[in-house]
């Protein structure tokens, strides 16, 4: 005979919602290219390490030499330059890529979650305040926090007040015409 568990409540003894973190606070963005961002790294970086460990072996096993010391220090230099080149600059750009960003109300501090150099998670913490819009739209970058670059989809927060805020656009504006007529009096 097979017990049925059907019409029997489950309880949850958590007291937060499963998009809260109790160090970082409530989830308000999550990227759709954490994986790809991950995986993508960490092929280039595996890659590196095999051609690093390889090219050694292939040189002397297949007798590629070159009479020329100039020919091979330039053939080497190629080879070494993409082993280490490719790895630096797939972090370079997406280094600030955002895969988690958590609110915490109660202090008005954002915590973002990126991968650092060796493809673990680092945690950016930051007030609203610390938030600079760049001048110039950048391709990897959709606001500093402090002096980090970040890098969000706005479409991808599932509540738009949660992307107005943290951008600041949900702070009033004020001009004031006598300022600036005092500005440019001065100039």
């Amino acid at each position: 005979q097979v017990a049925s568990f059907q019409g029997v409540a489950v309880r949850s003894l958590s007291t937060s919602s499963p998009h809260e973190h109790p160090e970082h606070g409530r989830l308000v963005y999550k990227g759709n290219l954490a994986k790809v961002v991950l995986g993508v790294r960490f092929f280039s970086y595996s890659t590196s390490i095999f051609n690093l460990f390889m090219m050694p072996y292939i040189i002397l096993k297949t007798g590629i030499g070159f009479e020329s010391l100039f020919i091979q220090a330039a053939f080497y230099g190629l080879i070494g330059f993409f082993t280490f080149v490719t790895p630096v600059t797939l972090h370079v750009l997406t280094k600030g890529y955002v895969i988690r960003l958590y609110y915490k109300d109660e202090m008005d501090t954002y915590t973002a979650i990126t991968y650092n150099a060796i493809l673990t998670e680092k945690a950016t913490v930051f007030h609203q305040k610390d938030v600079r819009i760049p001048d110039i739209t950048k391709m990897f970058t959709t606001f500093y926090a402090k002096t980090k670059s970040m890098l969000v989809n706005p479409t991808l927060f599932p509540n738009p007040q949660d992307y107005n805020h943290l951008m600041g656009y949900d702070k009033s504006f004020y001009f004031n015409l006598e300022e600036e007529k005092e500005a440019d009096e001065r100039k």
